[in-house]
């Protein structure tokens, strides 16, 4: 049995009566949140939960934006250390401690990349 999208319906979900459900502020935000944190519509949610069908969660999205933020240090001492390697001008002043200095940030910030990476995989299989 696949998902309700793969049923293979002839008629069209366009086309057929919607199904009306009141709830409160509080419970739209929190079904709203759960099907973001599945990477669904809320309509697609709503239907496959009412179906039965079980719905995953994808990785957390604060979790994917520090990752990114990580990231982007890297690629900025990364870009520090290529100017200095070239001998571009604009770094000639740096000393070598600097330099160790940007080597060893480099490091501790691939070691939270990591740390986070293995987070978001812990949540995940939680999940």
């Amino acid at each position: 049995m696949g998902t309700p999208e793969e049923a293979g319906d002839a008629a069209t979900r366009k086309g057929s009566p919607p199904i009306k459900v009141y709830c409160l502020p509080s419970e739209r935000q929190v079904i709203e949140r759960q099907a973001r944190s599945t990477g669904l519509s809320m309509a697609c949610y709503l239907r496959r939960v009412g179906m039965g069908y079980q719905v995953k969660g994808i990785l957390d999205h604060q979790m994917v934006g520090e990752l990114i933020r990580v990231n982007g240090d890297l690629g900025r001492l990364g870009g520090l250390l290529k100017l200095w390697l070239s001998g571009d001008i604009r770094v000639a002043g740096l000393s070598d401690a600097t330099i160790r200095a940007v080597l060893w940030k480099i490091e501790a910030t691939q070691e939270e990349l990591q740390g986070i990476a293995k987070a978001v995989v812990r949540s995940k299989s939680k999940g």
